[in-house]
């Protein structure tokens, strides 16, 4: 059975995403986009509560996403933007626009890499940021937006 709207968390990832497990291992891991969407499937259903994961290269594509999300009625957003953290004032507007609850996520942390990775504007627009976890960062996500939106752990 389906889960309603307000019950789904849209777990959003950016460009070069879909490379994770392949892609500069000693900073990202060896965990595929695969592996995350189902521990982001496994950690909200903790809480009743549902996934639709998305993953895009392009950064117009990720704002339609955060839009649908508020269509849908959804109950927050898991971001990892990639690089476009760094330089997208738009998806910084579009996830203030749609006031759902929003957690940012970075695999690597951030502050400790180059200089220009250190501002993040999608941060400036979610209530929480998470960085440096590794793929652990999204479960720590999902339970943060959990604890903001009042959803309890299911016995």
């Amino acid at each position: 059975m389906a889960k309603s709207p307000d019950q789904t968390i849209y777990v959003l990832n950016g460009p070069n995403l879909n490379l994770l497990g392949t892609r500069e291992p000693e900073t990202y891991g060896r965990a595929t986009l695969a592996e995350v969407e189902k521990l982001c499937a496994d950690t909200a259903a903790q809480f009743g509560l549902a996934v639709d994961c998305r993953q895009s290269n392009r950064e117009g594509e990720l704002i339609d996403f955060i839009h649908e999300a508020r269509a849908s009625k959804a109950a927050g957003i898991v971001i990892n933007a990639g690089g476009y953290s760094h330089t997208s004032i738009a998806l910084h507007d579009a996830i203030k626009a749609v006031q759902i609850p929003t957690v940012e996520v970075h695999v690597s942390n951030i502050h400790a890499r180059e200089s220009f990775r250190h501002r993040s504007f999608t941060a400036m627009a979610a209530f929480a940021s998470l960085c440096g976890f590794g793929i652990d960062g999204y479960r720590l996500a999902i339970f943060g937006l959990a604890a903001k939106i009042g959803a309890k752990a299911k016995a």
